[in-house]
């Protein structure tokens, strides 16, 4: 009896020992199990941009051109027809291209020395700068067809604030930065500027100020947009300098601005309007275009005729394109579905159109004398600031 209740005690205890660690064995691998379905941190919130008073919402606060993506066209403008608009500087017409065919299908006679054409904010509406004639030519890029000329003296160049409430026209040999209603062009306030040439700008991630390159006199202004006043000059660290297209980063933290003379492009620290740092990238670089993924720009060099490859987040040159039989690359504009680069050919009577993705020439249009700001229309975007086409 003893014997068998001493035996009946082990077999019980090990019998114990045993579900004991089976027991053990699964609370583990439960436990293991919770562990891998733990919820992995959220990542941080991206803090919301306060912007400029009734401009539309910054979309990301790390991607100014968050809008931009290929082929999303806002509804004001998803029904006209894709075109190239050329303004010939010299032949004082616009020559209209259509990007399929890369055939000339019209072309506009307009004002003395037209410079650039530039989608209204509003995007309902192409203004061709005619410079010498103090104009502005309206176009309707629905028909293709011309309205009736507006008066604006030394209209060089124009942008729009980014709440849309005044255009800003750059009045190069005025020495002016005159600030209008969008619609009529009547002028609401004149800046005068002491630099010479003011031409190019880009407006910061918030849209609170912008840059403006002043060709002549080789130097930058910071322009407050609600205040519609200078409250930053800076000369340009370079004998010579000429600086010309004006882009910012986008994530918002930089500019570039491309200098002819300085054969590069600056680096400028746009909030605290430091002093910027060059970039080489090519003889007369002039131009500068985002593509739609915003992972690079496209920068023409129109001394050498290539364009160069610029890598945002890289922050370094990639490659670089050379047009065959030479050219003049100068202004232009991305494809809407941002596989073509459309530039103009200063000195050459010719328009480029190049594959964004291999540097292949696609074609070489011939068109008026001295093609300068060429706009391809309509580009993604809700709103337009401007020059040959800056959207957000």
């Amino acid at each position: 009896m003893h014997r068998h209740l001493v035996k009946s005690a082990l077999v019980a205890g090990a019998a114990l020992a045993v579900l004991s660690a089976c027991g053990t064995g699964s609370g583990e691998r439960t436990s293991e199990a919770r562990g891998t379905k733990a919820a992995v941190p959220a990542p941080p919130e991206k803090k919301p941009v306060k912007g400029l008073p009734g401009m539309p919402p910054v979309l990301d606060p790390e991607d100014v051109y968050a809008a931009d993506r290929p082929d999303k066209l806002s509804p004001v403008v998803e029904d006209f027809p894709s075109r190239v608009y050329v303004p010939n500087t010299e032949s004082d017409t616009v020559t209209v291209i259509d990007p399929k065919t890369y055939e000339v299908t019209d072309t506009i006679r307009v004002g003395r020395q037209p410079q650039h054409v530039v989608p209204s904010w509003d995007l309902k509406t192409l203004w061709v700068n005619n410079n010498r004639g103090h104009t502005l030519t309206p176009i309707d890029p629905k028909t293709g067809k011309a309205g009736k000329d507006v008066e604006v003296h030394d209209p060089y160049n124009l942008y729009f604030t980014p709440n849309g409430r005044y255009a800003v026209v750059m009045a190069s040999l005025d020495r002016e930065l005159v600030f209008r209603d969008p619609h009529t062009m009547k002028v609401k306030k004149t800046v005068p500027v002491s630099c010479y040439g003011v031409n190019h700008a880009d407006f910061s991630l918030d849209g609170r100020y912008f840059i403006v390159s002043c060709e002549f006199s080789g130097e930058l202004l910071k322009v407050d947009t609600e205040k519609m006043e200078v409250v930053g000059q800076q000369r340009l660290p370079f004998e010579g300098a000429m600086p010309q297209d004006v882009k910012i980063s986008p994530d918002g933290k930089r500019f570039y601005i491309a200098d002819m003379m300085a054969h590069g492009m600056w680096v400028l620290n746009g909030d605290a309007f430091t002093e910027p740092v060059l970039m080489p990238t090519g003889k007369g670089c002039h131009g500068l275009y985002v593509g739609r993924d915003s992972r690079e720009m496209y920068v023409t060099n129109r001394g050498e005729g290539t364009i160069s490859v610029f890598d945002f987040t890289q922050g370094r040159l990639t490659k670089k394109w050379k047009l065959p039989d030479g050219g003049s690359p100068d202004m232009g504009g991305v494809s809407a579905d941002g596989k073509v680069l459309w530039l103009s050919g200063r000195y050459d009577a010719e328009v480029y159109a190049v594959d964004t993705r291999t540097g292949v020439q696609l074609a070489r249009i011939p068109v008026g004398s001295g093609p300068h700001g060429l706009a391809v229309y309509p580009q993604p975007g809700r709103y337009s600031l401007g020059h040959t086409g800056v959207f957000r």
